[in-house]
């Protein structure tokens, strides 16, 4: 059974979570802080974490930080309306997507969903892609660039396989949330520029001057095709 790990200290949200969760066939692991986070991700290898950042003490984003130095489990966050900087602050830090409180259950159990999705595509595919220096193998879901591997969230390996498969190509953010997402449901485009800043300190040899996510301009982001 897929286990999603809950990091949530208000009962009774963490309550209505789980039981949703629990509805749509996931085992949950319910936790309140975040050094109890950190040991059950190491202890209990979740297959998906749903983190709050507002958690007392050590914060959701300073848990996202820890976790993602020796892991990429998928990572969706719990965030206040007003926290537009913690929103791109998570995302930069690896998170895969996020739900604004206040939130329909239903909808953070979409997401869940879609972030587990886009893991198990990658993991069954049987493509290898290629463009430059630039190597996806998506059935054992790694990256290489000249050779060496390169460590991407499941979201971030989406989203790069999807402008790997077709360079020169110009994608609107629109479409690439559509690309990433597939879900029809309310996101926030800026996150597509939160996860390209990560692919590119992950990828490229001078983040700031891109050679293979390069920007349009008033568009989006292609792979380039030279």
């Amino acid at each position: 059974m897929t286990t999603v790990l809950v990091v949530e200290d208000e009962i009774e949200i963490a309550r209505v979570v789980g039981d949703y969760l629990r509805s749509a066939g996931f085992e949950v692991i319910v936790v309140g802080d975040g050094g109890s986070a950190v040991a059950s991700v190491r202890s209990s290898k979740p297959d998906l974490l749903v983190l709050d950042l507002g958690l007392p003490g050590r914060d959701g984003l300073d848990v996202a930080r820890e976790i993602r130095r020796w892991s990429t489990t998928p990572i969706v966050m719990l965030t206040a309306r007003g926290d537009e900087t913690d929103r791109i602050v998570g995302l930069e830090l690896g998170a895969d997507d996020y739900v604004v409180k206040p939130f329909s259950p239903k909808e953070l159990v979409a997401r869940v969903r879609a972030v587990l999705r886009r893991t198990r595509t990658a993991e069954r595919g049987d493509e290898v892609l290629r463009a430059g220096d630039v190597e996806i193998d998506t059935s054992k879901m790694r990256v290489s660039v000249a050779g060496a591997q390169v460590e991407l969230t499941p979201t971030e390996f989406h989203l790069l396989a999807t402008l790997v498969r077709q360079p020169g190509r110009v994608f609107t953010r629109s479409q690439l949330l559509d690309a990433v997402h597939g879900v029809a449901i309310e996101s926030y485009e800026r996150a597509i520029d939160a996860h390209v800043k990560n692919i590119r300190r992950k990828i490229e040899p001078t983040p700031g001057s891109p050679r293979y996510v390069l920007t349009v301009h008033g568009v989006g982001y292609r792979f380039a095709d030279a």
